[in-house]
């Protein structure tokens, strides 16, 4: 039996009279690579934010290990939604250092995510000299300094080049192995195809599909069946 270090049961979202999320019900097991899919405005970054506390679901549950969600758990849980919280005009280890500052995290923890993400060599350079890469890892690096047990990644891999983004996905590999369970959100197919243990579709709010990744199958012609099966109606 799998243990799960999130489920969701009949989440609803609702701003104003639309409803972003819709009795969504997903589960993500512990120690993998959860690959949230869909197209853009379907509702993955509204699903991503309930998870880790920005908004509030307008009904249902969120549970974090095995237990409902509360901000205590956000102790445990880190983030990049959307783009890095970068301050330009420090360098990398001055913004993971004031982040450790207001978490009353050890210095010595900065070094250690540093490494973890590659970015040792450019630990003394300000990040507005970074690529977008750069930037991104230096945000997971932001993330990962609470020792999270959940990291979300919202589109983590947007803009970037080819080397980027083969960086990332073995980076994003590892930490499955090292016990931190990932969800990663994208409308890459083939790069999620990659990475993920298991994937869930989302369309229009509402999941339409989860399941462990069956790296012989065709996933853009599931998604876009699936997809397509979904429009029709």
């Amino acid at each position: 039996m799998h243990e799960y270090i999130i489920k969701t049961n009949s989440v609803f979202k609702k701003f104003k009279k639309t409803y972003a999320i819709k009795d969504l019900s997903m589960s993500v097991r512990k120690n993998s690579v959860y690959g949230l899919l869909g197209p853009n405005g379907a509702g993955k970054s509204t699903l991503l934010k309930m998870i880790t506390g920005i908004i509030r679901p307008t009904s249902g549950e969120i549970l974090f290990n095995n237990h409902p969600w509360t901000r205590k758990d956000l102790l445990n849980i880190g983030s990049l939604i959307e783009s890095p919280p970068l301050y330009e005009n420090l360098t990398a280890f001055e913004n993971l250092k004031v982040r450790a500052t207001l978490m009353g995290i050890s210095t010595r923890k900065c070094n250690e995510v540093l490494q973890k993400m590659d970015l040792m060599g450019a630990e003394n350079k300000k990040t507005s000299d970074f690529s977008l890469g750069m930037k991104q890892r230096l945000g997971i690096a932001l993330a990962l300094l609470n020792n999270p047990k959940l990291l979300v990644l919202d589109e983590p891999i947007n803009g970037l080049d080819p080397f980027g983004i083969e960086e990332l996905r073995k980076i994003i590999r590892t930490f499955a192995e090292s016990g931190i369970s990932v969800i990663i959100s994208s409308h890459i197919l083939s790069e999620v195809q990659q990475v993920a243990d298991d994937i869930g579709i989302i369309y229009n709010g509402s999941l339409l599909y989860q399941d462990k990744i069956d790296a012989s199958e065709n996933l853009e012609q599931l998604f876009m069946d699936i997809i397509r099966k979904e429009r029709a109606y």
